[in-house]
């Protein structure tokens, strides 16, 4: 059995129950912690449907908090959560601002690692952290049947 992500009549996703499963509950922890609805919907029929307006800012808000940290154990937590959030937006057309996101980090970094004997951490360079993670999101999007 699988699912299936849709925005409107596209296939943007079609992942094995288990991976669909996984997922959606990584989706709930992340709207709690950015405090944004994601605009995917709730599962029914072995379909969901993404609202592409909200997941847009979803997408950039997980982005920039993403951008914001440099705390190892934080970014091994939401890397292949953000890497496959960025395929699905990529596949749904979501403009992602990656000059404004490059660019050092709005605000104060949030859960910034604190390593001795270095100190403060600071997260990497923004065309560096781009690259990687666009990188991640094109592997998995490979891997991400329609």
């Amino acid at each position: 059995m699988s699912q299936y992500f849709n925005v409107g009549d596209e296939t943007l996703w079609n992942p094995s129950n288990g991976a669909s499963r996984l997922f959606l509950r990584q989706v709930a922890v992340f709207e709690e912690e950015l405090g944004f609805a994601s605009g995917i919907g709730s599962m029914e029929n072995d379909e969901c449907q993404i609202d592409p307006a909200t997941f847009e800012i979803f997408v950039n808000a997980l982005l920039a908090q993403h951008r914001r940290t440099s705390h190892t154990i934080m970014l091994a937590l939401s890397e292949g959560f953000t890497a496959t959030t960025l395929a699905l937006a990529e596949r749904a057309g979501i403009k992602v601002d990656w000059a404004r996101l490059g660019a050092t980090p709005e605000g104060a970094l949030s859960d910034v690692q604190v390593s001795a004997p270095t100190g403060l951490s600071a997260p990497p360079e923004g065309e560096t952290w781009a690259s990687r993670l666009r990188e991640r999101a094109g592997e998995l999007g490979r891997h991400m049947p329609r």
